[in-house]
């Protein structure tokens, strides 16, 4: 039986596939080559670096998949393909060529709604030096991140956060005007 599931790419430097947006065009084509069976492809947005001024500007898109992976499955190939792209682990929200994040899966709250309240409850401080041992679904920080919701407003705008109840439409809309006006539209 297949699953649906939300993806959100994104990348600010060059890969040995070209530029940022040739970067993501490839992903995609690699993606759609394996178990993962992409539905619908976002338009791209350029965002500002976050942090602001911690490198140049990236470029994000999001995708519905479709899949008979588990969630856990699906984020090893997600791995392999950012690791196959040049992907380098080296600090937390640091510059790089592709990063490709699962951001749902079906309605599941993975591992279970105490660590993924923990996870999203976590202070900046702490999000930029701690990463999870374990997939946290859907994503913790998803209603805070325009660049996220913007792209994914293009494929998913009614799909409903399995916590909150909030649609992608309602997070990105609760987000301050500034931050909803980041993301722009390529």
């Amino acid at each position: 039986m297949s699953s649906f599931g939300l993806l959100a790419l994104g990348g600010n430097l060059p890969s040995q596939f070209g530029s940022p947006i040739q970067t993501l065009q490839e992903a995609l084509i690699h993606l759609n080559r394996n178990a993962v069976h992409i539905r619908a492809v976002s338009r791209f947005f350029q965002t500002p670096c976050f942090p602001i001024g911690a490198g140049p500007d990236f470029i994000n898109a999001a995708a519905t998949i479709e899949t008979e992976l588990s969630a856990q499955e699906v984020l090893t190939e997600l791995h392999k393909i950012e690791s196959a792209f040049g992907r380098e682990r080296l600090t937390r929200w640091g510059t790089r060529p592709l990063d490709i994040d699962l951001i749902g899966y079906e309605s599941q709250v993975l591992p279970n709604s105490s660590v993924w309240t923990h996870w999203r409850d976590l202070s900046a401080e702490l999000q930029a030096q701690e990463a999870p041992a374990d997939l946290i679904l859907p994503h913790p920080r998803l209603q805070d991140r325009a660049f996220v919701l913007a792209p994914l407003m293009d494929v998913a705008p009614d799909w409903k956060h399995p916590v909150t109840g909030c649609s992608v439409a309602q997070m990105l809309e609760d987000l301050p005007e500034f931050a909803q006006k980041e993301p722009r539209p390529l």
